[in-house]
């Protein structure tokens, strides 16, 4: 039985079955046995056409009083008790896909950033996270907008209509350059979802998407690619992004979502290396109840 596992039914015994647990011990979970995917080249129109990802005319201005009236991390903001918290889980992310544990990680550089179900603040999360990496001298970000249903980052972040991810995935000509928009932020870029479409699930479980999700892994050094994916619990398409990246960040809204949820929602991710639970819209903070680390056995 998983730490996670045994958390949650300890909050059961407890009376507690609406709530999520917040006693998940600071372990980093590893799945050793995950098929590693067989590294492909790009070819044709590829992502290897330009020879370098931004159109410099296309910069997005973002509204940092919005942002911060909105709650986000902002690059003014000082030692604020989001900027340490969102530090703190930043922290073993970013050891991962960098540092000495990143070795036998498959694509440790790439994120999911998901949840059982709407609401539960994993866009937030999302660009939260992008935003304090990118303020890291040596870091370069990439946020993907791959919520293709319901896609909230280029709303929050006041981008206009552009085309996206799934233009690109459907495109035979469109090169990955010309969906990527550089912000206001040294260090930041950002990737909309595009369109709506009828097949985003096929769409996204395509060789296309597999072959971009391999190239972003290994193009930059010191890039990370943040994907703000769709609640497991409602699309099939936050399970088929989860296979394609080293590490996840399970978003879990802390006294409401179910346990039941949270377990199954573990158990679609049980293929991936390394999964991160926060605990948003806690009533504590800076005390282990924001975020926490699960391990999960097989």
């Amino acid at each position: 039985m998983s730490i996670i596992e045994k958390a949650l039914n300890k909050a059961k015994d407890q009376g507690r079955e609406a709530n999520v647990a917040t006693d998940f011990s600071r372990t980093t979970f590893r799945n050793t046995d995950r098929p590693r995917p067989v590294n492909q080249a790009f070819t044709g129109n590829s992502y290897e056409k330009n020879s370098h990802d931004l159109h410099p005319s296309e910069v997005v201005e973002i509204d940092w009083k919005r942002l911060a009236e909105l709650g986000f991390v902002t690059p003014d903001d000082i030692n604020t008790q989001t900027i340490e918290e969102y530090r703190n889980i930043k922290r073993p992310l970013v050891s991962n896909a960098f540092g000495k544990s990143s070795l036998g990680i498959e694509r440790s550089n790439l994120i999911l950033v998901t949840s059982s179900v709407p609401g539960e603040g994993k866009t937030f999360t999302a660009i939260n996270l992008a935003l304090s990496i990118a303020n890291e001298r040596d870091k370069n970000v990439l946020l993907i907008d791959a919520d293709v249903a319901r896609p909230s980052v280029s709303k929050t972040l006041g981008i206009k209509s552009s085309p996206g991810l799934i233009e690109y995935l459907e495109s035979p000509d469109m090169s990955f350059s010309e969906i990527v928009l550089a912000t206001n932020m040294p260090g930041l870029s950002v990737v909309p979802a595009g369109k709506k479409h009828k097949y985003s699930t096929e769409l996204l479980s395509s060789n296309k998407m597999s072959l971009l999700a391999q190239e972003l892994s290994t193009r930059y050094p010191n890039r990370m690619v943040i994907f703000d994916s769709p609640p497991l619990l409602a699309a099939t398409q936050g399970e088929v992004l989860a296979k394609l990246v080293g590490q996840v960040v399970l978003v879990i809204e802390a006294e409401s979502t179910l346990q039941s949820m949270v377990m199954e929602s573990v158990s679609k991710l049980a293929p991936c290396d390394v999964v991160l639970a926060v605990f948003n819209k806690s009533q504590g903070h800076m005390d282990g109840s924001y975020y926490a680390y699960g391990q999960y056995a097989h």
